[in-house]
């Protein structure tokens, strides 16, 4: 789950410590993949400190397949359809939540409810029913691709990189913080590899995308509310 918003002033548009903030220019795109040993061999989701924003059950815990590698679905909302391909060989554990959500029905009739419009952070946030930007299942997980190609503590964690235009990544409040907020990056945008890119966007989906992005954010500024509302009707295994 992510902590409350920040105040907003004339000078800073919010920004929650549940997403991803803009960082300085990046060193290179995101890592090569290289599977870990107990990849997805023991996935676990624990409560969190904050309660479900809506009623859901956890995903299964412990062991879960890698294979198939990808997964498609699609995101149904009133701007238009996203087709998302999970990359279920390189984040297993968050697809295994993310499907669950879906296939629950957490996703249906809520909103998209933080957009960012800056040269180098350019996405679109979803996945809390509140819309408050600090809801979430109720449990939380911990990171994969790209946080698992690093040593912990390792540096290179704070050091910026792009997360191409088609990327999903999971939004968190800090490490192994994951749980239903997810962000869709429609430019190349420069994050530290602390958010677990889990999947990619169709190209009806960026033309969705660069469609509410064109719209830009609620009264001006950089980063907040869209300007242009937009509801996840339903999200559905293909």
């Amino acid at each position: 789950t992510t902590s409350a918003a920040s105040s907003s002033t004339a000078t800073s548009a919010p920004a929650e410590s549940g997403g991803p903030t803009a960082a300085p220019p990046a060193t290179g795109g995101l890592p090569a993949f290289k599977a870990s040993a107990n990849l997805g061999a023991n996935c676990q989701y624990p409560a969190s400190a904050e309660p479900a924003s809506k009623p859901v059950a956890p995903p299964n815990s412990g062991k879960v397949p890698t294979d198939p590698a990808t997964v498609s679905v699609s995101m149904a909302t009133n701007q238009g359809n996203l087709g998302l391909v999970l990359d279920n060989a390189k984040a297993p554990c968050t697809v295994n939540s993310f499907v669950s959500l879906a296939q629950k029905g957490f996703f249906n009739d809520t909103p998209c409810h933080r957009l960012t419009t800056s040269p180098s952070l350019a996405v679109l946030q979803c996945g809390d029913p509140t819309g408050k930007g600090t809801g979430g299942p109720g449990y939380q997980f911990a990171n994969e691709y790209p946080t698992d190609q690093y040593p912990k503590g390792d540096p290179a964690l704070q050091q910026p990189l792009t997360y191409p235009r088609g990327t999903l990544a999971m939004a968190n409040a800090g490490a192994d913080t994951n749980g239903s907020q997810f962000f869709l990056v429609y430019k190349d945008s420069q994050l530290p590899p602390n958010y677990t890119a889990f999947g990619t966007i169709d190209a009806t989906g960026l033309a969705t995308l660069d469609k509410i992005a064109a719209a830009g954010v609620a009264g001006g500024g950089e980063d907040g509310k869209p300007a242009t509302d937009v509801q996840i009707k339903s999200v559905l295994l293909d």
